[in-house]
C-alpha cells in the first residue's frame, strides 16, 4: 500500500484554481457591498428584504470555498491518514444548505405576505433638497445586484467543471439566485409603484421555485457524496464517464479472468479499489502494481486505486 500524497492540482490547472480563488474573493467583497446598499434602501419592500437576506446567505458558498482551499491540500497524518480532502465535501454541503435555505425562505416569506395581504409602501427620500421616490433608489441598487452576479456566475461555471469543484458550481448557482432575486425585486418595486400591492411578493415567490429546485438538487448530492456514493459529474449529477474508462481498462487485461471495482469521492479526488480473479498468478504482484498505476494515470482525480486479488468476486462490489 502506498501512502496518499499531499494533494495539489496538476500544473495545467493551477491557473484555473488561482482564478477561482480570485473570483471568490471578488464575490465576497461584491456581496458585502450589495447587502449594505440593499439594507440602506430596503424600506418596507418585501422583495428588498428578501434580497438582503439572500445576499447574506449567498456569502456561504464563497466563504466555505476559501476556507476549504486552505485545508484540503494538507498532507495526510496519523489522525487523518486519508488526508483532508473531505473538507471540500463539507464545504459543498454548507453551500447547498445555504442555497436551499434561500429558496425555502423566499417561499415562506412571500406566501405569508400574500396570505396576510400585507400592503408594502415605498416612501420618499430627500436627496440634496429634492424629494425622490425611494423605489428609484431600490431599483438602482437591484441593478447593481443583477449584472455583476450574472457575470461572476458565468465565469465560475467552466472553472467548476474543470476543477471538479462542486462547491464552486453551487456558488455559481447562488450567483444565479442573486441576479434572479434582484430582477424579481425590480419588477416587484415597479408593481408597487403602479399600485399592485401583490406584485412584490408574487415576484419573490415565483423566483423562489427555481432557487429551491437548485438547492434541493445540490443538497441531495452533497449528502450522497458524504455517504460515499459513486462519483458524479459536477454539472448534472450523472455518473462520471471516468468510471467507464476504468471498467474498459480492467476489461482489456488478459491476465484478469473476472473483476469488480468501486470508487468514492473525497472532495476533488476519487479513491477506489478493485477486486480481480487472476487467470494466472505469474508475475501477479508486478501486474497488480502496473494496472493500479494505469488506472491512477487516467485522471488526476483518481488519487488512489488499490487492486486486490481474490478467489471470487465479493457480492458487495456492485461496480463492474
Amino acid at each position: 500500500m502506498k501512502p496518499i500524497d499531499r494533494f495539489e492540482y496538476p500544473e495545467e490547472l493551477q491557473p484555473d484554481y488561482a482564478k477561482a480563488k480570485k473570483l471568490e474573493w471578488i464575490t465576497v467583497a461584491y456581496l458585502l457591498s450589495t447587502a449594505l446598499l440593499v439594507y440602506l434602501t430596503m424600506g418596507n419592500s418585501q422583495a428588498m428584504k428578501t434580497a438582503w437576506f439572500e445576499d447574506m446567505l449567498s456569502l456561504t458558498p464563497a466563504v466555505s470555498f476559501l476556507i476549504a482551499s486552505r485545508v484540503f491540500h494538507k498532507a495526510p497524518n496519523k489522525n487523518f491518514p486519508y488526508g483532508y480532502h473531505r473538507v471540500v465535501s463539507i464545504a459543498y454541503l454548507c453551500s447547498a444548505v445555504a442555497l436551499f435555505s434561500v429558496g425555502a425562505f423566499l417561499i415562506f416569506d412571500s406566501a405569508t405576505t400574500l396570505v396576510k395581504q400585507e400592503h408594502a409602501t415605498i416612501g420618499i427620500k430627500v436627496i440634496f433638497g429634492h424629494e425622490v421616490w425611494l423605489g428609484y433608489l431600490m431599483m438602482a441598487v437591484m441593478l447593481y445586484g443583477t449584472f455583476p452576479a450574472l457575470i461572476l456566475g458565468r465565469m465560475k461555471l467552466p472553472l467548476a467543471i474543470k476543477l471538479h469543484e462542486k462547491n464552486l458550481y453551487t456558488d455559481a448557482a447562488m450567483n444565479k439566485a442573486d441576479w434572479m432575486t434582484a430582477a424579481a425585486a425590480i419588477l416587484g418595486i415597479a408593481g408597487i409603484g403602479l399600485g399592485w400591492w401583490w406584485a412584490d411578493a408574487v415576484a419573490a415567490l415565483l423566483i423562489s421555485l427555481d432557487i429551491i429546485k437548485d438547492g434541493y438538487t445540490n443538497l441531495k448530492q452533497a449528502v450522497f457524496d458524504l455517504m460515499s456514493e459513486s462519483p458524479k459529474k459536477v454539472e448534472n449529477q450523472q455518473d462520471d464517464p471516468l468510471l467507464q474508462q476504468v471498467n474498459e481498462l480492467l476489461k482489456k487485461q488478459e491476465w484478469i479472468k473476472e473483476f469488480a471495482f468501486r470508487m468514492r469521492e473525497e472532495g476533488h479526488i476519487y479513491l477506489g479499489e478493485g477486486f480481480v480473479v487472476p487467470a494466472s498468478e505469474q508475475e501477479l504482484v508486478s501486474r497488480i502494481e502496473q494496472v493500479s498505476q494505469e488506472v491512477e494515470n487516467l485522471s488526476w482525480r483518481i488519487q488512489e486505486f488499490v487492486l486486490m486479488p481474490v478467489q471470487e468476486i465479493p457480492m458487495t462490489t456492485a461496480e463492474k
